[in-house]
């Protein structure tokens, strides 16, 4: 395992890694900084970005990780040029936002008239691969957010909703930008995995007749992934919560963690956060609701294992061995190589950076 800041020059020892070489063996970077936590990565894994405790970063392999002002950076372009997010808009606000290294956040505001939620306008989620289309959710108030697409020559467009008072989220965009995907409200307050093909939104289908929330896509949309595969699948009726999902043309796919993990209170709830372009490498978590309680996953060819055991077996056998837990991981580069989360060290929440490498053993 490395650490930044003192092993940068170990790092450029790494650099197949980043230039399309293949280690037999995988590599476990940690961030240096606490609070640092990792959530989008770009084409080959040049770019790292995340959210500090206050305030927005991203890294590269020869400087570790930089301040980035603002209030959080989710994803970045799959150039490493755009990073999207949240900063402080004028007066109390915080809106959706766009960054360029050396520039000052550009806001994006929210639709016409809009009031916020608290602080709270609008928070970007998501942005194409050359940044110009960024997706997001705006709100109205606290009872109601509707999700966003945007780009220069359109501004900020209402995706709307087809359920009358109820609200919608954008999570994701495919690189090329046509599709957007999250979730649209139904009256019964369940939420259904949702993809917008420019402004028209269509259900994500899944083996009960929908899914839930969907939260990336791939290169064109054709791969979608995503929480909660069978909505009322058990005995009982009752939601399984227990599944993730991919979604490609030839119908979606229930994706199971590596073990359930039982629990008379809180639920547990796996997701797929995001996927390479080919769909076979997915990451994700299961997680306690409401909870710090996570413990990444990655499935390879829709196999799953822990990332933590995974590594273990393959080239780094004290992987997060002072860790409590290694959180979920949130971004997958294009060409499935490189992986990035946050999860909870010993000493606070920690971002972390893995190359997979070209040997693959499941634990």
């Amino acid at each position: 395992m490395l650490r930044i800041g003192a092993l940068i020059p170990a790092l450029l020892l790494l650099a197949p890694a980043w230039s399309g070489g293949a280690s037999d063996k995988a590599v476990l970077i940690e961030l240096d900084q606490i609070t640092a936590q990792a959530s989008g990565v770009s084409a080959g894994g040049a770019v790292v970005v995340g959210t500090l405790q206050i305030g927005a970063f991203y890294w590269m392999p020869t400087t570790g990780a930089i301040y980035a002002g603002g209030l959080a950076a989710l994803k970045v372009s799959r150039d490493g040029k755009v990073i999207v997010g949240q900063a402080l808009g004028p007066g109390p606000t915080t809106q959706a936002g766009i960054w360029q290294r050396g520039t000052e956040w550009r806001l994006l505001g929210s639709f016409p008239n809009a009031l916020p939620c608290d602080a709270s306008l609008s928070l970007a989620t998501d942005t194409s691969r050359d940044g110009r289309v960024v997706v997001g959710y705006a709100r109205n108030g606290c009872t109601l957010a509707h999700a966003f697409r945007w780009e220069e020559s359109t501004g900020m467009v209402d995706l709307g909703s087809s359920v009358t008072g109820r609200g919608s989220l954008a999570l994701g965009v495919s690189a090329d930008g046509q599709i957007a995907v999250g979730y649209q409200e139904q009256a019964t307050g369940f939420v259904e995995g949702t993809k917008w093909v420019g402004t028209r939104q269509e259900r994500v289908p899944g083996p009960d007749g929908f899914v839930g929330i969907a939260n990336a896509a791939n290169a064109d949309g054709s791969i979608i992934v995503g929480r909660q595969c069978r909505p009322t699948s058990d005995e009982l009726g009752e939601p399984d919560f227990q599944t993730a999902w991919v979604w490609t043309q030839d119908g979606t796919q229930c994706l199971a963690a590596p073990r359930l993990r039982p629990s008379p209170g809180p639920l547990i709830i796996v997701e797929a956060n995001s996927t390479s372009d080919d769909g076979r490498v997915i990451g994700g978590g299961q997680a306690v609701a409401s909870s710090p309680d996570s413990d990444a996953i990655v499935w390879l060819d829709r196999r799953p294992a822990y990332l933590k055991e995974f590594l273990q077996v393959n080239g780094v056998p004290d992987a997060f061995a002072t860790w409590v837990n290694t959180g979920s991981i949130k971004g997958v580069s294009p060409d499935g190589r490189v992986l990035v989360g946050s999860g909870a060290a010993a000493d606070g929440f920690r971002g972390y950076i893995v190359v997979l490498g070209s040997s693959r053993v499941m634990p």
